[in-house]
């Protein structure tokens, strides 16, 4: 996805931990990486690191706090504006099981379980409010496909779709496991919908506790949750590769809930209300 023509990638969460790893490792593949996060400092930081690492000019910052939907959507539209091909969105950005505040239930902006929110609606929203410059940018046909590549995990939690804001059962772990089950449907969703010549959805579990600031005891390191991520979001030998699920770089099952059409349709309805301006 090099050359005189390089792809356009946009990384969420790209300024520590799997995100600023995989922002430097498609920066050095001599990309165009738009970086994500939501503190201006460390995300402008991220890129003069990246840039004087790699030697890379070709590197945005874009600020927006996922747990406001207000915020995506002008996220979304700044990005569009800028690049109206997209050639990669990496939704990476998210929120572990333990958070500041300990294991009280918390809401975002607009009301959600911050989890269910940031990890799955904040994700939805972005991708399908930048289908334009994806489908712009697969049609072109320079590098293939465009991907769409959600970093989800192996912990896993079905939906309970009349408890999905978890006001009756909570728990950080439940409420983390059925974010990421969340993302995993919606690539399935989304790889339905979509024309697989023109536009990708692909999920996987990058590494198993990579220390990231959401990880109290590391066993993988960042350096195989990149390689994990960058092959679904650039190697060519996935190219048109989609609706699947990977645990590393082995493609996976995930858990059954994802495989049933009825839950994906529903919770598409769900978010697609949620997330309506």
């Amino acid at each position: 996805m090099s050359g005189p023509n390089p792809a356009t990638v946009l990384v969420t969460g790209a300024t520590d931990g799997l995100g600023r790893g995989l922002a430097e490792d498609l920066a050095r593949r001599g990309l165009t990486v738009l970086l994500h996060g939501r503190d201006d400092a460390r995300g402008k930081a991220a890129v003069e690191e990246i840039r004087e690492a790699t030697g890379n000019e070709a590197l945005s910052w874009y600020r927006a706090d996922l747990a406001e939907l207000a915020q995506v959507r002008d996220l979304a539209d700044r990005v569009a504006a800028d690049h109206p091909r997209l050639d990669v969105l990496v939704n990476n950005a998210g929120i572990g099981a333990d958070v500041p505040g300990g294991g009280a239930r918390q809401e975002s902006a607009d009301g959600h379980e911050l989890r269910f929110a940031v990890n799955f609606l904040a994700g939805h929203l972005l991708a399908h409010r930048l289908l334009g410059p994806l489908k712009a940018a697969g049609a072109a046909s320079a590098h293939g496909p465009a991907r769409i590549v959600m970093v989800s995990s192996a912990g896993q939690a079905a939906l309970d779709f009349d408890d999905l804001m978890l006001r009756k059962d909570y728990s950080g772990w439940r409420a983390y496991c059925q974010s990421k089950l969340a993302q995993i449907l919606d690539a399935f969703d989304l790889a339905d919908e979509l024309d697989p010549a023109v536009v990708t959805a692909t999920a996987l579990h990058p590494a198993t506790y990579m220390p990231t600031k959401i990880v109290p005891s590391p066993i993988s390191t960042i350096a195989e949750g990149v390689e994990a991520t960058a092959r679904l979001a650039v190697d060519p030998e996935l190219s048109g590769v989609t609706g699947k699920y990977f645990n590393g770089l082995r493609e996976a099952e995930p858990e059954p809930q994802a495989l049933d059409a009825l839950a994906r349709a529903r919770l598409r309805a769900i978010a697609d209300e949620l997330t309506r301006p």
